[in-house]
């Protein structure tokens, strides 16, 4: 009969640990940008489309980087010659790279590529976007 509590006693610190990691985790949208920032951008993609999957916000989109990163951006540029601000896995478009690229003009316009051949799928314009149109 005294096993019984020794069991009972073996599994609280268990629970305590489980409370814990949910207590402190589970508050990465609470605004505590210091907390969450180094976590978010150290996110993998499994869980950015998990994440994506259970409404759980926005997805954090992974930088582009090594030859993914030069290819994106030598198509995005050839289509849209400026200055590229950013080259990502698109988190809006699952499967598409995106590059936004500043034009001379000072206009900024988003562009969508197809990771395995590197062709324009499709452009957002940014300013128009931003401007509600």
């Amino acid at each position: 009969m005294r096993a019984m509590p020794r069991r009972a006693l073996a599994a609280v610190p268990a629970a305590v640990l489980m409370f814990g990691l949910v207590a402190c985790g589970g508050g990465s949208d609470s605004g505590d940008s210091a907390a969450g920032s180094s976590n978010t951008q150290a996110a993998a993609p499994a869980e950015d489309e998990a994440a994506e999957a259970a409404g759980g916000g926005d997805a954090v989109e992974t930088p582009l980087t090594g030859e993914a990163k030069e290819k994106a951006e030598a198509a995005a540029l050839a289509a849209y010659p400026g200055t590229v601000v950013k080259s990502e896995k698109d988190a809006e478009n699952p499967g598409m790279y995106a590059v936004e690229i500043k034009k001379a003009d000072g206009s900024e316009v988003e562009v969508y590529l197809d990771p395995a051949t590197y062709k324009v799928v499709k452009t957002k314009d940014e300013e128009a976007d931003e401007t509600g149109s």
